[in-house]
């Protein structure tokens, strides 16, 4: 299966199950994302946000939201590369 931009979060770049902002990537679905934390459509809605935030995980760490979520072997940098140029 190929993935598009708009199935990576804005803010960590982590795979989502879902669009985080739907199919066309303007609705969000204010899911909350298993790593960063970010709601979807609060803390990645402009680019700026998004950018925040993701300084924020990553000063804090870039702890897990859901720590059981974590896979084995993580590496947050190789994980970073999946956010859509639009939102880094």
């Amino acid at each position: 299966m190929s993935y598009s931009d708009k199935d990576y979060c804005r803010v960590c770049g982590l795979l989502q199950p879902e669009p985080p902002w739907g199919e066309e990537g303007r609705l969000p679905s204010f899911n909350i994302c298993d790593c960063c934390g970010v709601e979807f459509g609060y803390g990645d809605a402009t680019t700026a946000s998004s950018v925040i935030f993701r300084e924020k995980w990553i000063a804090g760490g870039a702890r897990w939201h859901i720590p059981s979520k974590k896979p084995a072997g993580w590496d947050w940098n190789e994980q970073l590369r999946n956010i859509p140029a639009e939102y880094r």
